[in-house]
């Protein structure tokens, strides 16, 4: 079985997050810098994971103040090209 790419990890574990409810409509994600630690890895799939959930409308960036919950859990099960997110 192929390794799942880390990119594709952040947006599993944030879509699990907000569909157990551990994230709301509004809650403030962690920084890019806490997601790297996390994570263990550069920005890049950082960046590529939260882009992704945002152009599906589930998660909201605001320049300096942070990436918030928009969407709920069903919003997070597939993008406006129907590609799961």
């Amino acid at each position: 079985m192929p390794a799942v790419p880390v990119y594709r990890k952040i947006i599993n574990d944030i879509r699990d997050q907000i569909e157990s409810g551990d994230l709301k409509a509004g809650d403030k994600l962690p920084s890019i810098a806490e997601l790297m630690q996390a994570y263990e890895c550069s920005d890049t799939p950082v960046k590529a994971a939260l882009g992704r959930l945002q152009d599906a409308g589930v998660l909201e960036g605001h320049q300096g103040r942070g990436v918030y919950v928009m969407g709920t859990p069903s919003a997070v099960s597939s993008s406006p090209g129907g590609q799961q997110v």
